[in-house]
């Protein structure tokens, strides 16, 4: 504890540094008047013992002011790790209480810029890849640009453009306004579309493969196939359906990578318990996810630890399950890892019309 701890303010201390300097004066005096000590003598060294009170209490006030600017110039250069040490109990304290505070929400923003632009660039990635790969074939004369293949194109040119002007939403989440437009929509075709655009990236990272040209993240997993299982047929559901396409594309993703050789993803849809609720489970064959690891699986960066394993567990920024959360989180909705004989069950549950009443 120092010194001047139990002073719970700069004016107590200050105060008592003139106590003490005039108590040590005073018995100065004293000992002058019943001694032979010339007063001159005594004059030295009082002025002596209050410098050297005065220098011990200033360095005492002072250091955590000489300790902010060391960190000051330490953030200066980008390092928002440092922090000052707040133990003190008077306005020097509080302000290094304040200052810490200001560090961390500093290195939070640094953070949550950083993710931004990697998220960004995960997200971006998937339509520009399958617009890629309708105009590589087009291109090759792989296929004819009939109507069909330009509406195509253009769904994912489209979609590229509504992913842009909801860069402007992730602007929110600071405030936790993120708005959401969600509607009624049929869930078979929806995730029919999903799946179709799947296997389109698959051919574009294939193509590129091919080209000599790697991309970050993306896989040339041809192998793996995807069966869709919707039931009732009919089923609908009541959600935002951009934010709920990356939630399936992205599990889509993740479960293609951890697939083993001609393995098969299976995306199953069921009607939840409240009215237009749904409830997705994304299904794959890989190696699992240990039940120790299943808390980090919806982490950032999060790759499923050094033990990871399969065909595709290589290249993925992390991201992918971390968005997912996110999407499911603004409906109200719920993200987690369920129980499976074989492979790993991620399930999504969204609360349908319970969630526009809230």
């Amino acid at each position: 504890m120092r010194p001047l701890d139990p002073y719970r303010s700069v004016k107590a201390a200050l105060g008592a540094l003139v106590i003490v300097s005039v108590i040590i004066t005073t018995l100065l005096v004293f000992v002058a008047m019943h001694s032979a000590t010339e007063l001159r003598v005594i004059t030295v060294f009082s002025i002596i013992a209050s410098l050297l009170i005065t220098q011990f209490v200033a360095n005492s006030l002072t250091a955590p002011l000489g300790e902010m600017t060391d960190v000051t110039r330490s953030m200066a250069h980008g390092d928002y790790t440092r922090r000052v040490r707040s133990g003190r109990r008077d306005e020097f304290g509080d302000l290094a209480s304040a200052f810490n505070r200001m560090a961390a929400d500093l290195e939070a923003v640094d953070t949550h810029r950083k993710e931004l632009v990697a998220n960004v660039s995960h997200e971006l990635r998937t339509p520009i890849a399958a617009l890629r790969a309708v105009l590589e074939n087009v291109v090759d004369g792989v296929s004819e640009p009939d109507p069909e293949t330009m509406r195509t194109a253009l769904k994912q040119t489209e979609r590229l453009g509504r992913l842009v002007e909801h860069l402007l939403d992730l602007s929110r989440l600071d405030n936790g306004v993120v708005p959401l437009h969600a509607r009624r929509f049929e869930v078979w075709p929806y995730l029919s579309g999903v799946l179709k655009e799947a296997n389109m990236s698959r051919g574009a990272s294939t193509l590129s493969a091919l080209s000599g040209v790697a991309g970050s993240g993306t896989h040339t997993r041809t192998d793996v196939h995807l069966h869709l299982d919707v039931s009732p047929p009919e089923l609908t559901a009541h959600a935002d359906a951009e934010r709920l396409h990356q939630v399936v594309a992205n599990l889509i993703d993740n479960a293609i990578k951890h697939s083993p050789q001609h393995g098969r993803v299976t995306v199953h849809a069921r009607r939840g318990e409240g009215p237009e609720s749904l409830e997705l489970e994304v299904q794959d064959e890989g190696p699992g996810i240990p039940e120790s690891e299943r808390y980090r699986v919806f982490e950032r960066f999060n790759r499923g630890g050094p033990g990871a394993s399969g065909p595709g567990t290589d290249g993925g920024t992390g991201l992918g399950l971390a968005i997912a959360r996110w999407a499911v989180d603004l409906h109200g909705g719920r993200i987690g890892v369920a129980e499976s004989p074989r492979g790993c069950r991620i399930r999504v549950t969204l609360p349908g019309l319970e969630s526009a009443r809230g």
